[in-house]
């Protein structure tokens, strides 16, 4: 009889484990592309195992256990009885596996922690090699490390799923080909590769702090992944300002998370947050970070001007009393350091709060040609918001239609249903 719990499990363990997993076994090979198939090899074992037998006691040691009796399988295949393979053999055991059949699993510790830091820097760092084009290190690094699949990405990065998927294969078969050491790479090294790497966290988070898809507004595994990876990555380069730039917008923007949501899940807009539900902690390490930002004197970079505007948004006490107009400057700056119709969009939304719905319209609509936003939902819900406070609700209404169109997050379509249902019936029917 199959336990309908195990193929679940197995997918909670592979969501929280699957990059320390990779890591570890890029490790023990050597073989960056090798511990990706590897891992996925014994995630497919688990699926066929833990539904029928039940969740062993140590399910990432188990998966760990399988991906490194696979790895020695495929060493034995290619009759390489070398250093690395006797290596492997010695750690495991060979007790361990009984022939054909899932691990035993063992006595020794389930994971080094301090090891589980540099595994995973490493794998990203691999993953953001300069071999790769920018896009490829940028998808794989999601998809290994973050655990993202290709539509995810794809909608992350407003790009067709067939382009994530062909990076990614094209990604893994030049690290193989080109012989990538796993190993967190020389200070040199990465200062090189550090913007992808930045960039790379910052898509991992921004998808845990508002999905693209999927019932959930947060998903909090990813989020807290991306956060995870900063603050270790902040403790290896202390003295580059964008890594504190970019914890410091991450840990501000997770000290709202408590208040985004209501019970149900259900999406809570910033003026109805109750702010005293937002985690001062967190707020006090993100303005800390900030202030290591601008200490280097080279000034704030894109992630520490984000930063600063999420600062207005923590220190003010509701929405009125919100620097708007410094918001306004900040995005502005932020444009022209980092262009972006996102970055230009949210500009909008600042200027409607600074200045009023008219100003922040004609920005608007500057937008409605841009290729980027042609899929998204996000510059029409602004769109339909802008006409809703202006009062011309029929021209709202279209606007927020077309968002729950392209919406894919239940939670922000709940919402838009919400905002249509307030305006209330067509006139014009």
């Amino acid at each position: 009889m199959v336990d309908s719990t195990g193929r679940a499990a197995v997918a909670a363990v592979w969501r929280i484990e699957s990059a320390r997993i990779v890591g570890a076994l890029a490790r023990y090979t050597g073989d960056f592309p090798m511990a990706e198939d590897l891992a996925q090899e014994a995630l497919a074992e688990a699926l066929v195992n833990w539904p029928r037998e039940g969740v062993p006691r140590n399910p990432a040691g188990w998966l760990l256990t399988v991906g490194r009796r696979r790895a020695i399988d495929a060493f034995r295949r290619r009759a390489a009885l070398d250093d690395r393979y006797s290596a492997l053999a010695r750690e495991l055991g060979e007790g361990g596996v009984a022939a054909g059949g899932p691990p035993v699993e063992s006595a020794e510790p389930q994971w080094d922690p301090d090891q589980i830091d540099d595994d995973v820097l490493a794998l990203i760092f691999i993953s953001c090699h300069p071999v790769l084009a920018r896009e490829a290190r940028i998808a794989l690094t999601l998809r290994v490390v973050g655990g993202l699949s290709s539509d995810e990405i794809a909608k992350a990065f407003l790009t067709p799923t067939a382009t994530v998927q062909a990076r990614i294969t094209r990604a893994k078969k030049t690290l193989a080909a080109a012989r990538i050491p796993f190993a967190v790479p020389s200070a040199q090294e990465r200062g090189e590769r550090l913007g992808s790497v930045l960039s790379v966290l910052y898509v991992i988070f921004t998808e845990g702090s508002s999905a693209t898809s999927g019932t959930d507004l947060i998903r909090f595994d990813l989020a807290g992944e991306a956060l995870r990876l900063a603050r270790i990555l902040a403790r290896l380069m202390p003295a580059e300002p964008e890594v504190h730039g970019l914890l410091a917008l991450l840990e501000l923007t997770a000290a709202r998370f408590p208040a985004r949501t209501d019970p149900d899940g259900q999406p809570i807009l910033l003026e109805n947050q109750n702010r005293r539900r937002w985690d001062r902690a967190a707020i006090r390490r993100g303005r800390a970070a900030l202030d290591q930002a601008g200490r280097h004197g080279r000034g704030l970079g894109a992630y520490g001007l984000q930063a600063a505007i999420a600062e207005c948004h923590a220190v003010a006490t509701s929405v009125e009393t919100t620097d708007w107009d410094r918001i306004v400057l900040l995005y502005e700056a932020l444009s022209r350091l980092a262009p972006s119709p996102i970055v230009d969009l949210n500009r909008a939304v600042a200027v409607s709060m600074a200045q009023g719905p008219p100003p922040a319209l004609l920005l608007v609509d500057e937008l409605e040609t841009t290729a980027a936003l042609a899929n998204s939902h996000l510059l029409p819900t602004v769109r339909g918001e802008l006409l809703t406070r202006l009062g011309r609700t029929d021209e709202a209404r279209i606007e927020l239609e077309r968002a729950l169109g392209r919406c894919g997050s239940e939670p922000e379509r709940a919402l838009l249903r919400r905002k249509l249902a307030e305006l209330g019936p067509n006139s014009l029917s």
